[in-house]
C-alpha cells in the first residue's frame, strides 16, 4: 500500500472475529485457571484437616492455621497451573509455534494467540514467585523453549516461548524482555530468537523477534535490540536502538 493511503475498511467478519476471539481466549484462560484452582481447593481441604488433627482448630491458632493453609494453597494453584497450561497448549496444537507473517486475525495466527494467552495466565498470576528458581526453567521447557546447561534466567518477560533458544551458560538479566513477535505494515510477524552460549542480556534489555545474539556477546542493560538484528560473537551492544559499542582496553591509572 502506498505511503499516506488509508487502510481499507475492515469487513464485517473481521470485526466480528475481533470481538469473538478475545472471549474465546478469556474462556480458555478461565478454564485452565479454574482447573488449577480446583487442585488448590482440594489441597486446602487436605491441609485444613491436617491442621485440625494437630489441634490448631480453636482460638487464635485457628486463624493462623487458616492463613497458612490459604497461602500454601496459592502455591498449589501456581504449581498446578505450570503443568496444566503446557498440557492445554499441546492439546490445542499451540505448543510448537512456527514463524509467521500475515494478518493478525487469521486461522494461521490462532496458535500464536492461544500460546501467549495461556502463558500470560501463569506469568501474571504466579510466575514471579518462582523466579529465578529452577521451576521457572521447568515451565519454560515444558512450553517448548530450548534452554542450555547452567543458564541463568531471571525474567518472566518472555513471550512466544517455543521460538526462543538460549545456549549454555547464558545469562538473562532481571526483567529483560525476549519477544518473538512484532507488528509491521499492518501484519503480525512471528520469528525465532536465538541467544548464544555465554551471552548476556542485561537488566531490562529488550530483544525482539528474529534476533540472533552470538556466543559470548553482551547486550547492555536497558538496551533495545531491533527485530532481525544479528549480533556477532563476542561483541558488546547497547543503546536504543542497540548498536555495537567499542570498549577501550586502556584505563587511566589515576582512576579507580
Amino acid at each position: 500500500m502506498a505511503p499516506g493511503r488509508p487502510y481499507p475498511k475492515k469487513s464485517f467478519w473481521i470485526q466480528f472475529l475481533e470481538l469473538l476471539m478475545p472471549l474465546v481466549f478469556f474462556a480458555m484462560a478461565a478454564t485452565v485457571a479454574g482447573l488449577a484452582l480446583g487442585c488448590a481447593l482440594s489441597f486446602h481441604a487436605w491441609v485444613s484437616r491436617v491442621f485440625e488433627g494437630w489441634g490448631f482448630g480453636q482460638g487464635g491458632m485457628h486463624y493462623a492455621a487458616a492463613g497458612i493453609a490459604l497461602a500454601l494453597s496459592y502455591y498449589a494453584y501456581g504449581f498446578a497451573l505450570m503443568f496444566i497450561v503446557p498440557a492445554a497448549c499441546w492439546l490445542l496444537g499451540s505448543a510448537r509455534l512456527k514463524p509467521y507473517r500475515g494478518p493478525s486475525v487469521s486461522v494461521r495466527a490462532l496458535p500464536w494467540y492461544i500460546h501467549n494467552a495461556l502463558v500470560f495466565v501463569v506469568r501474571y498470576s504466579f510466575l514471579e514467585f518462582v523466579t529465578p528458581s529452577v521451576y521457572l526453567q521447568i515451565f519454560y521447557r515444558l512450553m517448548g523453549m530450548k534452554i542450555g546447561r547452567d543458564t541463568t534466567l531471571n525474567s518472566t518477560a518472555l513471550t512466544d516461548l517455543s521460538l526462543i533458544e538460549i545456549g549454555d551458560r547464558a545469562t538473562i538479566g532481571g526483567s529483560a524482555s525476549i519477544i518473538g513477535h512484532y507488528g509491521q505494515g499492518g501484519y503480525l510477524v512471528v520469528a525465532p530468537v536465538k541467544i548464544g552460549a555465554d551471552a548476556t542480556i542485561g537488566l531490562r534489555a529488550s530483544v525482539m523477534a528474529g534476533v540472533e545474539v552470538g556466543e559470548g556477546a553482551k547486550v547492555l542493560s536497558n538496551s533495545f535490540v531491533l527485530p532481525n538484528t544479528k549480533i556477532p560473537a563476542g561483541e558488546t551492544w547497547g543503546g536504543v536502538p542497540a548498536a555495537k559499542i567499542s570498549l577501550s582496553s586502556s584505563r587511566n591509572p589515576n582512576t579507580a
